[in-house]
């Protein structure tokens, strides 16, 4: 029986049940429901990946654990990650080999997940050469790719791109997931945008509301006809809605001037007031975990900014933006304060986004989602002053892949195409090389299983 027909079914069991279509995105995966359709999509344990970029370099003593082995106490741009430490795994010496046109953000953004060189082009970066997109697929993609070949593994949508402050513009250094040579991938970086995604096609803030309206009403009427495990995944899904709604609510009061202070409008891209970081970030990390309790997708992606990055993190009590205050020199010490402190407000958020998989049920399964979810944490650069390709920042967390976890790695200076292919084989998608065939040759990332 094909994936569509057992689709059909799951619609017709939700239709008899009495669901109405706007509702059918939070129920078709629901592990009660498809088992009770016959769906092959609950075989077997789920894996997942997630990759989350934020720019312009690190600050080396500040972030890597200074020696081999089991982690101790974690720098100051890991801090918050610490009730998680027996979950990480840190990569030191894992570089971007891959040269050519372009400059170092250029090149750091577009081979980060492609391991692959950039086409010739006219976008000029830097004092380099000039360059256009990348000329391979990203790993994300061919892992979804595979994932997405077979029944028991396809999903939804395959992956989702989530962004917080992505500029409008596309560039190499606004895109980082290509589905092939010479095609990047937008992530969508408005929560609003993403909800219609995930859960209708609504085309403005009122008929979303609107949907959800009936869909609350849809979920209350369900949950008295399902099994336990079905009726917590409901409550999870109805306590989105309640958010979302709220927030639409706020934000239509804010446009019709009845709210009692001003609200800074939420428009799509970087802009000169960014206040509003925080609060999209938290709101796309919770959409991301409620799209992998209904099983959207195995494989996500979630880019802060972009490579040269501008935010200026006020909330911080940073005026200057990332990108400038990451080319100042090591002696700078009150610069260096102000991107630890940058780093370990990303690392909080990632820390945010652990807690809420760890207190998560795995649907249908045993477990966490963090058992079954394994996430990357990268950037562009080494270190924004220097513009260097080496030692890229790679902290792997979760225990998705079952790697050994509780530990810090150093490498001398490897490929980063060998932990692509690493990843992938941990998906059981033995590839022979990834992106450069040239910078494979010693076979996948050694030492992750311990």
């Amino acid at each position: 029986m094909s994936r569509h027909r057992h689709a059909f079914n799951r619609r017709e069991l939700l239709v008899r049940l009495g669901v109405s279509a706007a509702a059918l995105p939070f129920v078709t995966n629901l592990p009660g429901v498809a088992r009770a359709a016959g769906s092959p999509a609950t075989a077997g344990r789920k894996r997942r990946m997630v990759i989350f970029f934020t720019p312009n370099g690190i600050v080396p003593k500040d972030f890597w654990p200074d020696a081999e082995g089991p982690l101790d106490k974690l720098k100051a741009c890991l801090e918050p990650l610490t009730p998680f430490r027996d979950q990480i795994l840190t990569l030191h010496g894992v570089c971007d080999k891959v040269r050519g046109d372009g400059d170092a953000h250029m090149r750091g953004m577009g081979c980060l997940l492609t391991g692959v060189e950039l086409f010739p082009g006219n976008i000029q970066g830097g004092s380099d050469t000039p360059a256009g997109w990348a000329k391979g697929h990203s790993i994300d993609q061919e892992i979804k790719n595979h994932l997405q070949k077979d029944p028991s593994t396809r999903t939804r949508f395959g992956s989702l791109e989530f962004g917080v402050m992505v500029p409008e513009r596309a560039d190499t250094w606004t895109r980082m997931v290509y589905t092939g040579a010479n095609k990047p991938v937008a992530p969508v970086d408005n929560p609003y945008q993403m909800f219609n995604k995930l859960y209708g096609q609504a085309k403005d803030r009122a008929a979303v509301a609107s949907v959800l309206d009936g869909v609350s009403k849809d979920l209350k009427t369900l949950s008295g006809k399902l099994g336990s495990e079905d009726r917590r995944l409901l409550q999870e899904h109805a306590e989105l809605v309640r958010e979302m709604e709220k927030e639409i609510r706020e934000q239509q009061a804010v446009e019709g001037g009845k709210a009692g202070h001003p609200v800074p409008q939420l428009e799509p891209g970087v802009r000169a007031d960014n206040d509003q970081m925080p609060k999209l970030s938290r709101m796309q990390i919770d959409l991301m975990v409620a799209s992998m309790m209904a099983d959207f997708a195995r494989v996500f992606s979630f880019q802060y900014t972009n490579s040269v990055g501008m935010a200026r993190m006020r909330w911080l009590g940073i005026t200057e933006g990332h990108h400038e205050l990451s080319h100042e020199p090591d002696s700078n010490t009150g610069a260096m304060d102000k991107l630890v402190k940058i780093n370990n407000w990303f690392s909080g958020e990632i820390a945010y986004f652990l807690k809420r998989l760890k207190e998560t049920p795995e649907p249908g399964g045993p477990g966490s989602l963090l058992d079954n979810t394994l996430v990357v944490w990268t950037n562009e650069l080494g270190k924004g002053s220097s513009h260097t390709l080496d030692d890229i920042p790679f902290v792997l967390m979760g225990g998705g892949l079952d790697f050994k976890m509780g530990r810090a790695l150093k490498y001398k200076k490897v490929p980063h195409n060998r932990l692509m292919m690493a990843l992938a084989h941990g998906f059981g998608n033995e590839v022979k090389s990834f992106g450069n065939p040239n910078f494979c040759g010693d076979g996948p990332l050694t030492g992750l299983r311990g």
